[in-house]
């Protein structure tokens, strides 16, 4: 079964990462560097393992875009979004034996290094991807 692992973020994660993040100390691309190599060992070991369908990490919230329904009419807001700080920020899509085995999967990413440890209370969702109709009806 396919298994989607859902990560999050801030516009303030994006802006630190970039090093323009008024409330933190400067950071440079360097100070990323072990973060990034963990999360191409993370992607090298599923893909080694066949369980990587794939994988992509999401731009800026200041880049998004929301369209929902007013009155009939279709609105476009543009992100970042004051009533949501965190945000969608990358997904991996991945086929495996099992809820528990996507859900082990997801727990590695805890042990994610970031500068000071500024990501270290990030979470990420588990969830079954639905292949018919009759999947929704679980």
């Amino acid at each position: 079964m396919k298994y989607i692992i859902l990560t999050y973020g801030s516009q303030q994660d994006y802006d630190a990462m970039a090093g323009q993040a008024p409330d933190t100390p400067a950071l440079s691309p360097e100070d990323f560097a072990p973060m990034y190599e963990f999360m191409e060992s993370f992607n090298k070991d599923l893909v080694e393992s066949g369980e990587l369908v794939d994988t992509q990490g999401l731009v800026a919230p200041v880049h998004t875009r929301r369209v929902k329904l007013r009155n009939g009419v279709p609105f476009v807001t543009d992100g970042p979004y004051a009533e949501s700080q965190e945000v969608l920020a990358g997904y991996w899509v991945v086929e495996c034996d099992s809820f528990d085995r996507a859900t082990e999967l997801a727990a590695r990413l805890a042990n994610c290094p970031s500068p000071g440890g500024i990501f270290a209370d990030s979470v990420a969702d588990v969830r079954p991807i639905a292949e018919s109709v009759a999947d929704l009806e679980a």
